[in-house]
């Protein structure tokens, strides 16, 4: 039973991944991995490793795999930030129903300093949209 396999697996690192070649047709009748590649998701840079020679159709499925990457991690962040929306929510009833004057004394000057970090940063960059700064 064939199994179709990518000719490119990128594995993910911190900021990006580590580009191979795979290779499915060696002596062993295994899988081999050859890295070619690093790409650098913040400022698009692929880089050959070693004697790797990045052909002209492997560029194009890494570049292809970068805006992919970049619109995924664009859509986690909407939702991180939805998901902190929530949270604060959460954390407001919590405050207000639940929460000991303990918990509250060990968290409030983490919150308030956290929100007010927030509010100055939103305040602002709604001031620069308004002014046409942005």
């Amino acid at each position: 039973m064939p199994v179709d396999l990518p000719e490119l697996y990128f594995r993910l690192k911190d900021n990006g991944a580590a580009v191979f070649r795979v290779d499915p047709e060696n002596r062993q009748k295994r899988i081999d991995l050859d890295q070619i590649a690093n790409v650098n998701l913040r400022n698009g840079e692929i880089k050959a490793q070693g004697k790797s020679v990045v052909t002209a159709e492997e560029h194009a499925v890494i570049e292809a795999w970068l805006a992919e990457r970049r619109a995924l991690q664009a859509a986690r962040d909407l939702d991180d930030i939805h998901r902190t929306i929530d949270q604060l929510n959460l954390t407001a009833h919590w405050a207000q129903t639940r929460a000991t004057p303990e918990e509250l004394d060990a968290l409030t000057d983490k919150l308030l300093l956290a929100m007010f970090d927030l509010r100055q940063v939103l305040v602002r960059k709604k001031a620069d949209r308004l002014n046409g700064r942005d």
